[in-house]
């Protein structure tokens, strides 16, 4: 039986990242990057396919466990009467080579604690052979070559697993140190745990110290600015949607997809909650990333790339894989790389948009790639494409995508009469009232009185829910007031929201069977809205009601199942921890992101209406 997301905590070196189970087990690494092939991913199978298990020996142990306060040191306790154990875990921000670092700790009574270390490299596949005796042992196959120190002799079981058993009283502690090296690199000399413990938790006090955020919910707030910094590849600046592969969007379902790539749909809201919470440097390194990847000719310009950059991120199904709950299939890849989706072009010129307003200094040739893409989007606007949740049924005219193209317009208006840039201000003021009359004309029904998901269909769809938050039309527009009441009405359960309608026609739409969770992030969007139309107590409540979907550690996953009160989707993601902070800020100021978002394109609007 799959271990509930809820269950699970995240701890990371900015460069790749693990799952730790409740009790004791690390049920997902990829080494040495996010994108890389996983060595321990029970997550998707059971611990044949590999995992690492500290836990004390025998049954009727609780399990409680914390983040050391403003740090991603994972520490959690095991209880049975009066004897008491605690297990650390973290992995030391990256220097040399990726490291995993487990401490074990007596705190009361005497505690029998086992070990169990068995490495599958390739998603589960491949045994390792193990070489080595005493203390260090090395599992290699192929690339890959864990290296496994130990306070303890440690043996190799019959199914070849490291395995060590040992008794820990008051005050006596146990090291392991896991790290990752390819064939041909010299042996890694042996890791003192107690200070890479010591020096990780300052690490991660010291990047938090910088944090600006003065509200209510700080801990909510840093907690989710931590787990967008664990999801940074820092080499790159890019940051990844997920740490994880085919958590499905429904038990049993097929909608599972590899999330551990960085998409572009992101890109303002992740610039905004960097740069209000106080973190320039991540921000301008985002922005980096995302000249660096979007760079070249227009028409090329993809939904997601990898975390270098790279534009192949070829779909594979992983068939030895049972999946996670029997979710099938496991994939790797994604080949929304290939879709079509004009609301790219809006983030990517927002996103510029916003780096200018913040006082980011600009690139030299930034704004001669916005031109070009501008260029683009004036001839293939009333294109259909595949829609911001990545349709992989027919392209359509999807309301949303014309609505970030009008974005799109108004930030390349704005950068010349704003920021003096030289471009056709009035030619590009043309295209975004064009782009204004044909949303209000097509993805508009006057009888329901809400935007609808496409261009003659009445399905809804919650993206919409960003309309007054790009400025398109302000949140107390009638139309906007009967898109929330109409979102409300059919696509929200409690404080939850569904991405689109689904119904005995969805499949016509997404080529894909029906059932999914809730989708987090939508439920902060329908609270921005309340909050935008001045109804700042009902935002509250419901940014409220949100956070107690975070577990115990305040981690997110994509989707919630109201209903079964549990997490679904890839996990922790991004895109749900993005909205949060930013949403804090919203509420914490009458200037926060979503009211300076939506004010950058509230004098357009004003024009065009």
């Amino acid at each position: 039986m799959s271990v509930r997301l809820e269950d699970y905590a995240l701890i990371g070196d900015t460069e790749t990242a693990a799952l730790v189970s409740r009790w004791g087990s690390i049920d997902w690494l990829c080494l040495p990057r996010f994108d890389s092939a996983a060595c321990f991913a029970a997550l998707l199978g059971d611990e044949s396919n590999g995992r690492w298990s500290i836990a004390p020996v025998g049954e009727g142990w609780s399990a409680r466990r914390a983040y050391r306060a403003d740090s991603l040191v994972l520490e959690t306790e095991f209880s049975r009467g009066g004897d008491v154990v605690r297990v650390v875990d973290c992995m030391p921000v990256r220097r040399e080579r990726p490291a995993l670092v487990r401490r074990v700790e007596g705190v009361s009574g005497r505690v029998r604690m086992r070990s169990q270390l068995r490495p599958r490299y390739d998603y589960g596949r491949i045994v390792p052979w193990f070489r080595g005796h005493g203390r260090r042992l090395e599992a290699v196959a192929g690339p890959d070559q864990l290296t496994v120190d130990s306070d303890l002799e440690l043996r190799v079981s019959q199914d070849d697993a490291a395995v060590a058993e040992f008794e820990l009283g008051a005050g006596e502690a146990v090291d392991f140190a896991l790290s990752w090296r390819t064939p041909r690199e010299p042996a890694p000399r042996e890791l003192d745990v107690d200070h890479l413990v010591r020096d990780t938790d300052q690490w991660w006090r010291d990047w938090v110290s910088r944090c600006r955020y003065r509200g209510n919910y700080r801990d909510a707030v840093v907690r989710s600015l931590i787990t967008l910094k664990a999801l940074t590849y820092a080499p790159t600046g890019g940051i990844v949607a997920a740490p994880t592969t085919s958590l499905p969007e429904w038990p049993g379902g097929v909608r599972n997809w590899d999330y551990r790539y960085c998409w572009l749909r992101d890109a303002t809201f992740t610039l905004l909650a960097l740069l209000d919470a106080g973190y320039e440097q991540e921000a301008v390194e985002w922005r980096e990333w995302l000249l660096r990847a979007v760079a070249g000719r227009p028409e090329q310009m993809q939904i997601m790339y990898g975390i270098d950059g790279q534009r192949r991120l070829p779909e594979l199904e992983l068939g030895w894989l049972p999946g996670y709950a029997g979710s099938r299939p496991v994939r790797t890849g994604n080949a929304a790389a290939g879709q079509v989706q004009l609301d790219v072009y809006g983030e990517l010129m927002d996103a510029l948009h916003q780096a200018r307003a913040h006082g980011i200094a600009p690139d030299e040739d930034a704004w001669q790639l916005q031109r070009q893409f501008m260029d683009f989007l004036e001839g293939h606007w009333r294109d259909p494409d595949n829609g911001m949740w990545e349709m992989r049924g027919p392209r359509r005219q999807f309301t949303h995508s014309k609505v970030m193209a009008w974005a799109a317009a108004d930030r390349a208006v704005r950068a010349v009469t704003d920021f003096g840039l030289d471009g056709p201000a009035d030619r590009w003021r043309r295209l975004r009232q064009d782009v204004f009359d044909d949303v209000c004309a097509h993805g508009f029904d006057p009888g329901r009185n809400t935007f609808v998901q496409h261009y003659g269909g009445s399905s809804l769809d919650a993206a919409l829910l960003v309309v007054p938050d790009v400025g398109f039309l302000p949140a107390s527009d009638e139309r906007m007031r009967g898109t929330v009441a109409a979102v409300e009405k059919e696509l929200a359960t409690g404080p939850l929201v569904r991405r689109y309608s689904m119904d005995e026609h969805t499949e016509q739409v997404d080529n894909l069977p029906h059932g999914e969770g809730a989708f987090v992030a939508c439920s902060f969007w329908l609270a921005d809205n309340y909050i935008l139309q001045g109804e700042r107590d009902k935002g509250r409540a419901l940014f409220e009601r949100l956070l107690g979907l975070c577990n115990d550690v305040g981690l997110l996953s994509e989707e919630y199942a109201f209903d079964e009160r549990r997490m679904l989707g890839n996990f922790p993601q991004a895109l749900s921890h993005i909205p949060l902070v930013n949403t804090a800020f919203t509420l914490a100021s009458a200037h926060g992101p979503a009211q300076r978002r939506a004010a950058t394109g509230r004098q357009g609007t004003e024009e065009e209406a």
